[in-house]
């Protein structure tokens, strides 16, 4: 890289934003902090501010910005403080912006990750739900605008790493049976409760849920990862991300998390990215590709690996995982019902409203009763989110504890 790339970091005090600022910490050569953005966080986002001085800091409300604001009041910080949606999604589009990292949980992020977009900005997204909800839309807008994707999720990050260079620079309408790959093999951990008695998981508890073994992330994502919701988000995601049918993605469980998903080629071969599970290692992939930087990752020493299992999902264990898959099917309007129907229930089981298999019966029951399918344009997916999320609220008080 001849000069450095100017950041914007949606999502800056979660734990891919935390990340990503790690990584630009080890190589403050190559990169600019230009904007942070947040939620409600206003205390650490004050930290981050202060730590690595971007011209712009956004909260997502009037609130938590006064708070930022008065957090910084006494300090030598010179960020300007705004807030809202639109600040987002026009500081996402600033002319002197090279790259957005989108990692706003949930679909919260969509519409500034879109600005990022039509900005043709180099776009980094860890934000599955953006491809989830507008699949179809969002691809099409990528190509339009001549922007380029680069996908964090460890194991999209991964398939793009295995796939030969002609279909890593393609612009969405690769084919990949043309270029020998025979199947995506999407590889999950299982999460917390692999081997735990399936009659039990009535009974499972917030902190239970967000246990995960291996990887250390927000409480959502955390729980999507005990359901499997999380694998079957990144199901729908795969299609889109390499253009493929849902006939050529594999779902594998691989405890360890140490190969983050595999390429299969027609003549047998099967290309694996391995390494310790931290996500600092997609970060510094994709902010750098197509060059290498330091992750601070320790590496993976094989000879202190003494398993290393697979195995087929099982479906009566990861109900919502099949829904997502028989969702990313059916259509746009089915995965972008039952990703609003999943964040409502998630997030009612950490507010204690409903248990633990509740979310699938709340995500199931939503899909079910919708009617709003057909969805193509950006109002209809907003108008097909919002609806799905009052249905699914619904479907939650009848439920309720």
């Amino acid at each position: 890289m001849s000069q450095k790339q100017v950041l914007v970091i949606l999502g800056a005090t979660g734990s891919i934003g935390l990340s990503t600022l790690d990584v630009v910490s080890r190589n403050k050569e190559l990169f600019d902090v230009f904007v942070l953005a947040a939620g409600q966080n206003a205390k650490k986002m004050a930290e981050l501010c202060i730590e690595h001085e971007p011209l712009y800091a956004i909260m997502a409300t009037q609130q938590a910005a006064e708070q930022l604001s008065a957090y910084l009041a006494n300090t030598p910080c010179q960020t300007l403080v705004m807030h809202g949606e639109q600040a987002m999604c026009d500081l996402c589009a600033h002319p002197d912006v090279d790259v957005v990292m989108s990692a706003i949980v949930g679909a919260a992020g969509l519409l500034p990750t879109l600005s990022a977009v039509e900005a043709g900005k180099k776009v980094l997204l860890a934000n599955k739900e953006s491809l989830v909800m507008s699949g179809q839309l969002f691809i099409d807008k990528v190509k339009q605008h001549k922007a380029t994707l680069l996908p964090i999720d460890s194991e999209h990050n991964a398939i793009f790493q295995c796939l030969p260079s002609s279909l890593q620079n393609a612009k969405g309408d690769q084919n990949l049976q043309q270029h020998g790959v025979s199947k995506i093999l999407l590889t999950g951990s299982g999460g917390p409760f692999l081997t735990r008695d399936i009659n039990t998981l009535k009974d499972v508890t917030v902190s239970e849920a967000v246990a995960h073994p291996n990887w250390s992330m927000g409480q959502k994502i955390s729980v999507d990862s005990a359901t499997m919701m999380n694998k079957g988000l990144e199901f729908i995601e795969a299609k889109w991300l390499f253009n493929c049918d849902t006939s050529d993605i594999d779902v594998v469980i691989h405890p360890q998390s140490i190969i983050h998903s595999m390429v299969q080629y027609h003549d047998g071969s099967i290309l694996a990215q391995m390494g310790n599970p931290d996500m600092r290692t997609p970060i510094a992939h994709a902010l750098a590709y197509p060059e290498r930087i330091n992750a601070g990752v320790k590496q993976l020493n094989f000879s202190d690996i003494c398993d290393f299992s697979f195995t087929k999902p099982d479906f009566s264990r990861y109900p919502n995982l099949q829904l997502a898959i028989d969702a990313c099917s059916a259509g746009q309007g089915a995965t972008t019902t039952v990703n609003a129907a999943n964040e409502i229930a998630v997030s009612a089981f950490l507010n204690g409203k409903i248990g633990f298999t509740d979310i699938y019966k709340i995500n199931a029951q939503t899909l079910e009763a919708a009617t709003y399918t057909n969805v193509q344009s950006l109002d209809e997916i907003l108008e097909c989110d919002k609806l799905a999320r009052i249905s699914a609220s619904e479907f939650i008080t009848k439920v309720a504890h």
